[in-house]
């Protein structure tokens, strides 16, 4: 068990003083403005596995009656959930899956939804395939060798030259890890895209027994991909909004201007996958008092983030964080003095498909630009929480 920073009430947290945070103030000018060589997000693309549950047809297809683990998966403000559930033998009964299959089901899910995921995201950008200069791909819910990045290049054809990368292993804060890099290739490679796929077969991590720590995990995690392109602005582009020629109908995003991290070390134990010789499995272990841990930590980085810039958090117009589960999202919110209104996209993924990993802070994305609301000059906050104990955040503007 980790020891929990106290976490502040709704009720009684105060918005900082003038100067210190939150306060509204005029837009300062972006220190940013005009750069070339800063990463641009030009396409999102998402994707999910074929059948989604509620959460009490998941309770009936794995027989679970136990009130308490009811209770978890009931109340975990989830409504339904993208998976690829176990074979069921004549009797309805669910057939255990050896760690063999679920490595398989792993290969089988992200080839699928990550290529899914990439297609959409060059088309809403307006590239082909043939654009990739570089893909990096993330997931945690399997392992392979060679990577994901290659099978996916030779599943879907990508030129064989482009340059790869796979982050794997590092939980559900990978993709913004993952979009520091991706983001420092696009940068200095001005006109090329660079492509970060997160995919995570979530239904190919589990352990189904008795125990509450289980119960915990399986009520939460989702399958899912999402995938973003980057491009550069590139000094002698001619396209609109700094896109290169070839690529000007790609729609103008937010750039990628920073990031900040934090590795709570005290909770490093935190969030972990260990092996279970009893079931003959990896699984997943959630500390109950992650959410608190978290939500104390998440005021310092966000400060380390916009420090320097002349931004204070009145000024961030969007606010995408990872929707790790209800506790996380209340603990951030309560920490940071948002308004379940700046999390609604988070909120909204964690209730149609679950927590899914890596990914989930893009499907908020997505979700913000379908709603039309971005506005030039907006400033964006980009959050992901995971193992280490880790947070990780990114600042953008439109």
């Amino acid at each position: 068990m980790i020891t929990a920073p106290i976490l502040a009430s709704a009720g009684a947290r105060s918005r900082p003083a003038p100067g210190t945070g939150d306060v509204p103030g005029p837009r300062p000018a972006s220190r940013w403005k005009n750069t070339p060589g800063v990463a641009r997000i030009t396409g999102v693309g998402t994707a999910v596995t074929d059948r989604a549950y509620s959460q009490a047809e998941l309770l009936d297809i794995f027989g679970i009656t136990d009130p308490k683990v009811r209770s978890v998966f009931l109340n975990s403000a989830i409504e339904r959930r993208h998976l690829s559930v176990p074979p069921r033998d004549a009797d309805g009964t669910v057939v255990p899956e050896p760690q063999g299959e679920l490595l398989a089901k792993h290969r089988r899910l992200a080839l699928d939804m990550g290529a899914r995921a990439v297609l959409h995201c060059l088309e809403s950008a307006g590239l082909e395939l043939p654009d990739i200069g570089y893909l990096c791909c993330v997931t945690t819910t399997g392992f392979l060798t060679p990577g994901l990045s290659a099978l996916l290049m030779r599943e879907m054809g990508i030129d064989p030259r482009c340059h790869r990368v796979d982050v794997v292993g590092m939980g559900c804060n990978a993709g913004l890890n993952a979009l520091n890099g991706t983001s420092s290739w696009a940068a200095s490679h001005p006109g090329q895209a660079a492509v970060m796929l997160c995919v995570e077969a979530c239904s190919a991590a589990y352990v189904i027994d008795s125990t509450m720590r289980t119960a915990v995990v399986n009520s939460l995690f989702g399958d899912g991909a999402a995938a973003v392109a980057l491009v550069a602005d590139s000094p002698d582009a001619t396209g609109p909004a700094g896109i290169p020629d070839g690529m000007a109908s790609a729609p103008a995003g937010p750039r990628v201007l920073s990031f900040a991290s934090h590795l709570i070390t005290d909770a490093i134990g935190a969030m972990r996958y260990d092996w279970d010789d009893e079931q003959g499995k990896f699984s997943f272990y959630l500390d109950p008092d992650i959410p608190y841990v978290v939500g104390a930590h998440a005021e310092p980085v966000i400060a380390r983030l916009l420090s320097g810039t002349g931004l204070r958090r009145s000024d961030i117009a969007h606010w995408l964080v990872h929707s790790g589960g209800k506790k996380v999202i209340d603990a951030v919110r309560v920490n940071l003095g948002l308004t379940r209104h700046d999390l609604r996209h988070t909120s909204g993924v964690l209730r149609d498909y679950g927590n899914v990993s890596s990914g989930s802070f893009l499907f908020s994305y997505q979700r913000l630009l379908e709603e039309g609301l971005t506005r030039a000059g907006d400033y964006g906050v980009l959050m992901t929480m995971g193992p280490g104990s880790t947070i990780e955040t990114a600042l953008v503007q439109w």
